[in-house]
């Protein structure tokens, strides 16, 4: 597959801060890529360094085989940032316009407002519309030109579920007619919806790297929940990672109720399933501060 962007040996620093620390990272055409962490991960530092705002402290950062701080390799490159700015006198047709104005191939703007419920806003000053009215603008914005790439710095910030659940109909759309897409989120359910690929970011660096089924499968987790007087010394069994009121994230679950049996400990309403993204990711963060 080709490779639109790249990372090799990246670390940045801010001071003595390290926020993004040895990363190497390959983003191919054609994926949704979720890019998943906590806060001060280092996924925007990532996003920033890729559309050409920061410089990497050492290693390199490339952009369609060219260095992203050249415009000329930014051509394109879609991009949402966290915070939403636009000229609040100007209507959102108009604003549409005006960005879709610096690219060859831009997607007219009846067609770009339709897909992202824009069309009701048209003649609407932007400096009127609400929170995540402007954030749906905003993510329309970085397709306007047709981009091969796009990163989405938390697309949906702002947004209620319905709007939320429509946005990713449309970010769905634009992938199936070609576009790579770099999603960050704090909205857990969000990469689940949309990733095909996971990467996990945690104190600067790379924790996990795989297909969504492999970063859960990687995490080797089960959940195997229950009611019991004894909750803590269940709590004690080999095989039990961590637990939370009655929850027990456990790596084998069979030798898991091997032993719950063997040990005698009164126990009812047992229920085992797979670990879910949230509860992956929370795995996988934790370990790395272990």
């Amino acid at each position: 597959m080709t490779t639109l962007a790249r990372l090799t040996d990246v670390t940045r620093r801010f001071g003595d801060v390290v926020a993004v620390d040895n990363v190497s990272l390959e983003i191919q055409q054609g994926s949704i890529l979720g890019l998943l962490g906590p806060n001060g991960a280092g996924k925007t530092t990532v996003i920033s360094m890729l559309q050409g705002r920061r410089r990497p402290t050492t290693g390199t950062v490339e952009l369609f085989g060219g260095n992203p701080i050249d415009a000329a390799n930014r051509r394109l490159l879609g991009s949402t940032p966290q915070e939403t700015a636009l000229p609040e006198v100007l209507r959102v047709g108009e604003v549409i316009d005006f960005v879709g104005a610096h690219f060859e191939n831009r997607t007219p703007t009846g067609a770009l407002a339709e897909e992202f419920g824009l069309s009701d806003l048209l003649r609407r000053q932007t400096g009127s519309l609400s929170g995540g009215q402007k954030r749906r603008l905003s993510v329309a914005l970085a397709f306007v030109g047709n981009p091969q790439l796009v990163l989405l710095d938390e697309p949906t910030t702002g947004l209620d579920v319905d709007a939320r659940h429509a946005l990713w109909d449309a970010l769905r759309a634009q992938h199936s007619r070609g576009a790579t897409i770099v999603v960050t989120s704090h909205y857990l359910e969000e990469i689940e919806a949309l990733a095909e690929r996971v990467v996990v970011m945690g104190s600067g660096r790379v924790i996990a790297d795989d297909s969504l089924q492999g970063v859960l499968s990687h995490v080797g987790l089960r959940l195997v929940r229950l009611a019991s007087p004894q909750l803590d010394s269940i709590a004690a069994l080999e095989g039990v990672v961590r637990h939370e009121d009655g929850t027990f994230f456990v790596r084998d679950s069979d030798e898991f109720l091997v032993e719950l049996v063997r040990s005698g400990l009164p126990f009812s309403d047992l229920a085992v399933r797979g670990a879910t993204l949230e509860e992956a990711f929370l795995s996988l963060t934790a370990l790395q501060e272990a």
